[in-house]
Formats: structure tokens, sequence, C-alpha cells
């Protein structure tokens, strides 16, 4: 049986065809590509329940995805998340039907794994001997790691206030890293300049068409642990955005499969105040963003002011009757904290976002009782070791909690 049934790669925008057994980057127009796959062979080799006995990881859907040979896989035991019910937190919020993909036990912990795992593998494939890449953190740490595992060179340009905890993956991968005095914008400038100088691989969100396939697979995940029965409202945090155009992407896909019926869920883009691009956009119906000037928030990983496929996000957004929503940074702290009191997971302030977004939107009626509703938390909350600010009693050596510091125990 074939490995995959990968057929091509696409323009959105202008629909030129592009073969994906040579490196590509972007379109000739200038627009990101999307892979596509032979369907019909698809739907007569593959059925739901063969998914029963295999692996609990993203390549459990190898058919789905662009790597023909299964010897480039490149893989850590990435995927396949839990998808946990949150009563507590969702009587908190009258949600009754609140779940949270929590991607934050994937290897490097953050989905990031899933777009380095299948975009690394892809480049193995394709020949790449080096690639290259700005990063936020997370995405980084992600692909070095990955490429050093595939026997793939890697050059990294993060900005200098992005998580220590990332530059350390990324250095100790033996990666070439670099430091930049800005934004990933600028990280992105002098990327573009080495990739071209250097004739490296530009694995810059979506300059490579295949970290999307990876981050599809969270949505193919989320489709087969509900049962192939579709939720209402799926929220992403987002910044580039790849992962809920992945999503979507997956969901029309699994549609065309017959695996899934019904409306696609409502998709919600969930930004930081201080850099909200796409939400601006939505509200003003565009199908562009604008660039977001001076853009800062703690939920480092969608700082991005600008994102390459902001048309495809607002595509999602619009085609499935969603929304975008901002959501400022000590409403993320704060929802980071009541979700480890109320449901004992600690998460990223990412992911805190969308639950804070999910509280708003409820409270506004756009998400109705009785809806089921899931959260994608992207990373671990101990990859932001700073964030949550806490004031610990200290005691002496020989104190007695219960007796001498009776106000400590409630």
């Amino acid at each position: 049986m074939k490995y995959s049934f990968v057929s091509h790669l696409f323009c959105p925008k202008c629909e030129k065809t592009y073969d994906t057994k040579e490196q590509h980057q972007l379109c000739s127009c200038g627009s990101p590509l999307l892979v596509d796959y032979h369907w019909d062979q698809i739907k007569e080799n593959l059925k739901r329940e063969d998914l029963l006995t295999r692996e609990p990881s993203l390549w459990r859907y190898h058919e789905l995805l662009p790597v023909e040979d299964s010897n480039n896989v490149v893989s850590l035991g990435e995927g396949m998340t839990p998808l946990i019910s949150m009563p507590t937190l969702g009587k908190d919020m009258s949600v009754e039907n609140l779940f949270m993909k929590d991607e934050g036990l994937v290897p490097t912990g953050t989905f990031k794994a899933r777009g380095a795992a299948v975009g690394v593998s892809k480049a193995k494939e394709i020949g790449v001997k080096e690639l290259a890449m700005p990063t936020n953190g997370n995405a980084g740490a992600a692909w070095a790691l990955y490429a050093a595992r595939a026997g793939i060179n890697s050059t990294i340009v993060m900005p200098v206030d992005a998580p220590v905890i990332t530059r350390n993956e990324v250095a100790s991968s033996g990666a070439k890293l670099y430091l930049v005095n800005g934004l990933i914008s600028d990280a992105g400038k002098i990327v573009a300049k080495a990739v071209k100088d250097n004739n490296l691989y530009d694995a810059s969100t979506l300059k490579e068409p295949y970290r999307i396939e990876g981050k599809k697979t969270m949505g193919l995940e989320i489709a087969e642990q509900m049962g192939w029965k579709m939720p209402d409202v799926i929220l992403y945090p987002t910044g580039g955005g790849v992962g809920l155009i992945g999503i979507y992407k997956a969901l029309k896909e699994l549609k065309s499969l017959g695996w899934v019926e019904g409306k696609l869920p409502r998709l919600v883009a969930v930004q930081a105040s201080n850099c909200a691009p796409i939400v601006k956009a939505w509200e003003e119906k565009k199908t562009e963003s604008e660039f977001w000037q001076d853009s800062s928030t703690l939920a480092f990983g969608i700082n991005v002011p600008k994102a390459l496929g902001d048309f495809l996000v607002l595509d999602a957004i619009y085609q499935t009757d969603g929304c975008a929503i901002a959501i400022d940074d000590q409403s993320m702290v704060e929802e980071q904290e009541k979700i480890s009191r109320l449901e004992g997971a600690f998460i990223c302030p990412e992911g805190a976002s969308t639950f804070v977004a999910i509280r708003r939107l409820r409270e506004s009626g756009w998400i109705k009782e009785g809806e089921t509703v899931v959260a994608l938390n992207t990373g671990a909350g101990i990859k932001y070791p700073d964030t949550v600010k806490v004031e610990v009693p200290m005691l002496e050596k020989e104190a007695s909690i219960y007796e001498d510091h009776k106000d400590l125990v409630k």
C-alpha cells in the first residue's frame, strides 16, 4: 500500500501547480503554496476503521500527509495529544461542553513540533541540506531539533527577548543561532537575505508548503477523538495562523472523504490586544491585514505583526462564520492562574487567551448554551517560567505551619 497519496502543490491565488518531488517555496505570484492529494485513491484505500490499530502519533494519517517514503519520516513521537474535558472551568464560564486540545505534551513542548516533524521529513525527502528560519522561539526550537535528528543543518534567527528556554533548545541542537534586537519581522528580513546569499532552504512560516500539513493533524485528531462528530466552535491563538489554516484544511478534507458530516465548526482567531492585525482586518471585513506597528505581548508566540498567510486565516474565519477577538495580557495571566486552580493544567499564555475569548464570547451570546467548544492550548506553561508571578511565604527552618502560621491554612 502506498504510504502517501500526495498529488501536487497548488497556489490558492493564481491556481498554478508545482511538483512535490522538487524544492519549492512561494508561488511565482508570491502566494504560499498548499498541498493537494489524490482523493479518489484515498477513498479507495483508506477507511476510518483502519486508524484503530495504528500508532498514536500524527503519522497514523500518513496517507493524508506529503511524505512519500516512510524511510524519510523524522519523528519524536509527536501527535495524538489528549482532548481534555474541562468541566469545572466550563461551569465557571457557563460552557457545559468545554474541551482543551493540549499541545503542551508533544516533543519540544509546543504544537510547533507537528509542523517541524512533517516539514523536516519532507525537506529530507527533497534533498535539503541546510534550512533557515526566523522565529519567536518555539518554532525555531522545534525545527532546529528535528533538523538535527534528520542530519540537516539549520540557521535560526530570533528576537533577543524571545523566551530563554527556546534559545537554549536551539543552541543545544547545534544550529547556528543569531539574536536580533527587534521583532520576528526583523528576523525575517535577515533570514531572507541569508537564504538569497547562501542558497538555503527557507523554512519561514508558509514559505515552505509542508508545515501546514503537520499542523492540520490537530484538526484530524480533534475529529477522531470526538467520534467524527465536529464541535460547534474551535478557538486558536493566532500569530502566523498556520494552525488555524491547517485545522480548516483538515476538516474540509475529512468532509470530502465523507468521514464527517454537517457544518464545519466556527473558527475563532484569538490575538493579543497589542498585536491584533487579523482582528482589525476581520472587524473591517477585509481579506488581508495591515502591518501592526509597535506590537508587544507576553504571549510571545502570537506577536506577529503581519502574517504572510493572513488571507488564508481570514478566509477560514469567513467561510465558517467564525470571528476574531483580541485579549489583553493581564486577562491572559489571570486566566492562566484560574485554569491551574480549577483544572490543574498549567498552560501557556497563548492557550490562556483562548479561554478568555470563550468567556467573552459566551457572555456576548456568540457562543450559545449547549454548544461544544474546543480551545487549543498550543504549549506547556513551563516554557514561560516568568509569566506567572507569585509571592510565597518564607518560613524559618523550624517553623510549624499549622501552629505558627495558621494564616497560611485555609
